[in-house]
């Protein structure tokens, strides 16, 4: 909000313009993109799913939990490049359906579009209060109500940039927090403190309780049948609520004409980077 306040008095970009409130003046940088998608991208669950499917199947889970995630921003990056060439001036993909396709396409999408939006915000919401819950004991009923209402609170004031602003941010705070574990893990930990010690535990871990499906039982192997069924599944789902999600549009949106397709790319791989591990 003060970043708001600092920009609408000293730079050519208001926040009170049609244009720069939905759009962002399509003026953001490759940069910024990228970090939005990493963090739109980011779930509440998504941590936590890549860390159970590493616990389950070794390190193929964690592999196909990234690629079958990734592979969708990848493919949007060719959608944002014919969305900037097509509908330069579009404030949203539905309007483009609608110029293009007709009402009845523009009525189904905008169906899919709402129960996307529906879904995805639940799980958000219901994920977040229960991280909040945990690292603080607030109420959860009281997390739901509130975490909206800060999001609203600089939405409000700030439009598209302040979104992508506060998305750096939480990219920021995520990293430092993925990095520190795993340097706390892999270096100081009692119980591992290496990773060839993690190697070791990981290959007797193997012989005393084999993974189904994996070669040899191993857990050290990407050769893994149910992992495999798990990224299939993984890619599929994660197709619709990437393109009939307007969050992904809105960064294509908002983004340079010449940049559009780079920030998608680098924006997959930075998030298909973070969670391997």
């Amino acid at each position: 909000m003060g970043l708001t306040w600092i920009q609408n008095r000293y730079s050519r970009f208001d926040t009170k313009t049609s244009e720069e409130f939905n759009t962002a003046s399509r003026s953001v940088k490759p940069g910024l993109i990228a970090a939005g998608i990493v963090s739109a991208w980011t779930w509440a669950a998504t941590l936590l799913q890549s860390a159970t499917v590493g616990y389950r199947y070794g390190v193929a889970g964690p592999f196909w939990y990234a690629a079958g995630a990734t592979v969708q921003i990848l493919m949007f990056a060719i959608l944002a490049c014919k969305t900037k060439m097509n509908a330069p001036r579009c404030h949203t993909y539905l309007e483009i359906i609608y110029v293009r396709y007709g009402k009845t396409a523009h009525i189904v999408f905008l169906f899919f579009a709402l129960v996307t939006n529906i879904l995805v915000g639940s799980q958000l919401l219901l994920g977040g209060s229960a991280v909040v819950t945990a690292l603080t004991g607030m109420n959860v009923y009281a997390a739901v109500f509130l975490i909206p209402t800060g999001v609203c609170a600089y939405v409000i004031l700030g439009g598209l940039r302040a979104t992508f602003l506060c998305d750096y941010s939480h990219g920021l705070v995520l990293m430092v927090i993925i990095m520190y574990f795993m340097f706390t893990v892999y270096t100081s930990n009692e119980t591992i403190g290496s990773p060839s010690r993690m190697y070791d535990l990981l290959h007797e871990a193997a012989i005393k309780r084999p993974v189904a499906g994996n070669h040899e039982g191993s857990y050290l192997t990407l050769k893994s049948n149910l992992a495999l069924i798990f990224g299939v599944i993984q890619l599929c789902s994660g197709s619709g609520t990437v393109f009939l999600d307007q969050a992904y549009f809105q960064r294509a949106v908002a983004s340079r004409p010449t940049t559009a397709v780079k920030a998608y790319i680098m924006g997959g791989l930075a998030w298909y980077a973070t969670f391997p591990p």
